[in-house]
């Protein structure tokens, strides 16, 4: 017998997030779920989700929602996001979660783009809909949460109660879905025009959350399994919250949703609920660590994957201090999210306290299935040295095939075969990266590149450094050189200065080697606050806009 060229797929088995929901429900249906709502903690087990998701289905039927048609999310981190994480896709409808940090404006214009028909809405965000919903055109119907009460009609569009609607409904019979068809879509942050949409299909969302869970249980020095429990700090809003909805059902873990993301009710979750898993930008640890209170708490049982932007090993420290184990995750809206974790492999698990933590900040390993190389201009890979830069570019199945109604940039970024990330980094012996810049937020001076990510490092390291942003500033002579922009310690307010913080990078850095001195801020500029990106990320654009020529 001669072997077919082409084995053929078996029909009636399509790779879609059913599968990840039918194998929770058969394997952990007394999963718990806990969630908070207005009237207080509430918490019922994945058969009760179940049930409820199958509701959910029905009544999103009954209002016409059909094969393809999106509907989007303007809510927190609450149970009724998580119960449409499953029901709009495995329906055959397309999840959008709208980032609801996005001004007005541009909410407006994501949700016309993607032409939602149907909008689940938090009682929070009724004035925001509110105003955006006459300008949705496709926009039918508004279905709210967490309130007492709504309207019959929310800016001119039919609305309905969450729970009354589902009320009414019973059983579900799921369609069969194509596991290449699209499951979920969402926006970049739009922070160099408008927000580009990229979609995922079902088939690319099953394996980024296999991969996910397949790394998180097998790599590192505190791995995850059915006896954990996750809080959902990363917004649900934002990438999927970054495939750890899904992850959380395949490993079975106790899940607690906290709805608006408050710092004193995150500390209080994790003291109350067991917490030992959670992840989030920088600023949400910051702000768990310098709470008033957070030194109450017992958090040495707390593992904290930050991802969104570089981990200050400052404030890696601090949490070290606290007994949080802390490690870092790297990707992208484009990429699902995940590409990379810096779970420690095994041949390093005897090394110090010290090296460990080093390796825990870089940005880490490919995980499963993912084809990264760091690459030169001409798509060459750089040597794997720790010191020749060279953009991040990948291949993943859950890679975005192209970016929504927007050809030219999906040519732009897919050029070469490979998607470019736009992030340049260093590629260590060990196959590890680490980022070392934005190449939009890389300082060229004199022809040679600076790197604000090391230098913020270096400078969150001092004791009266709460944060730190690093931005190139136009100069003269050599085109652009860095000026720091930092948030002192209470405290530290009048010991803080230009010349402290210089000599501390001096004494510790230049004068050890670790950073030339040619890479010492221009200039320091204490600031009460540094403004943040819709994602809770430094934002380096307005900083650059308002102290770019600061230096002229």
């Amino acid at each position: 017998m001669v072997l077919p060229e082409k084995v053929p797929f078996r029909p009636g088995y399509e790779l879609t997030l059913k599968r990840i929901f039918d194998r929770a429900l058969y394997m952990f249906p007394d999963m718990e779920i806990v969630y908070r709502t207005r009237e207080g903690l509430g918490r019922y087990t994945f058969k009760d989700l179940a049930s409820r998701v199958e509701k959910l289905a029905s009544a999103l039927s009954s209002l016409g929602v059909g094969k393809l048609d999106r509907v989007a999310t303007l809510d927190w981190n609450t149970h009724w996001h998580y119960e449409a994480y499953f029901a709009v896709p495995m329906m055959g409808a397309v999840l959008h979660p709208v980032n609801i940090r996005l001004a007005p404006a541009e909410i407006a214009y994501v949700m016309s783009h993607a032409e939602d028909k149907v909008a689940i809405v938090h009682r929070d965000f009724i004035p925001l809909i509110e105003a955006v919903a006459p300008r949705v055109k496709s926009l039918e119907h508004i279905i709210v949460v967490d309130s007492d009460g709504v309207p019959d009609r929310i800016g001119g569009v039919r609305a309905t109660h969450y729970e009354d609607l589902i009320k009414g409904h019973a059983g579900y019979e799921w369609p069969e879905v194509d596991e290449n068809q699209p499951a979920a879509m969402g926006y970049t942050s739009g922070t160099t025009g408008l927000p580009k949409g990229v979609y995922h299909s079902h088939r690319a969302m099953v394996l980024h959350a296999l991969s996910g869970a397949l790394n998180v249980a097998s790599m590192g020095e505190r791995r995850l399994s059915s006896t954990d429990t996750i809080l959902h700090i990363v917004p649900m809003f934002h990438v999927y919250s970054w495939g750890l909805p899904y992850i959380s059902a395949i490993l079975g873990l106790k899940q607690v949703y906290p709805n608006r993301l408050d710092p004193k009710v995150l500390l209080d979750l994790i003291e109350s609920e067991g917490v030992t898993f959670t992840a989030g930008v920088p600023t949400i640890l910051y702000m768990l660590l310098s709470h008033p209170d957070s030194g109450k708490y017992d958090l040495s049982k707390l593992t904290f994957v930050v991802g969104g932007s570089a981990l200050p090993r400052g404030l890696a420290e601090a949490a070290r201090k606290r007994g949080i184990y802390v490690y870092v995750g790297y990707g992208m809206t484009e990429t699902a999210p995940i590409l990379t974790l810096a779970t420690i492999p095994a041949r390093y698990l005897n090394r110090s306290e010290e090296e460990k933590l080093e390796l825990s900040l870089r940005t880490g390993w490919p995980i499963p299935l993912v084809d990264l190389m760091v690459a030169d201009p001409d798509l060459n890979p750089v040597p794997r040295n720790g010191k020749t830069m060279g953009e991040i570019v990948v291949r993943a199945p859950w890679v975005t095939y192209e970016y929504y109604k927007n050809p030219e940039k999906t040519e732009e970024a897919w050029r070469g075969g490979w998607f470019h990330t736009g992030d340049i980094a260093v590629w260590m012996e060990d196959g590890s990266v680490v980022i070392v810049d934005r190449d939009k937020d890389v300082i060229k001076s004199g022809g040679e590149w600076i790197s604000s990510v090391r230098l913020e490092d270096a400078i969150s390291r001092h004791p009266g450094v709460a944060q730190v942003a690093v931005i190139a500033a136009k100069h003269e002579k050599w085109g652009e050189r860095p000026v720091a922009l930092v948030v002192p310690k209470p405290g530290w307010e009048d010991k803080l200065t230009e010349e402290e913080i210089i000599g501390f990078l001096t004494r510790n850095f230049v004068e050890k080697g670790e950073i030339p001195k040619w890479w010492l801020p221009d200039k320091v500029i204490l600031v009460e606050d540094l403004p943040k990106t819709s994602v809770g990320k430094i934002n380096k654009r307005v900083l650059r806009e308002k102290y770019g020529g600061v230096l002229q």
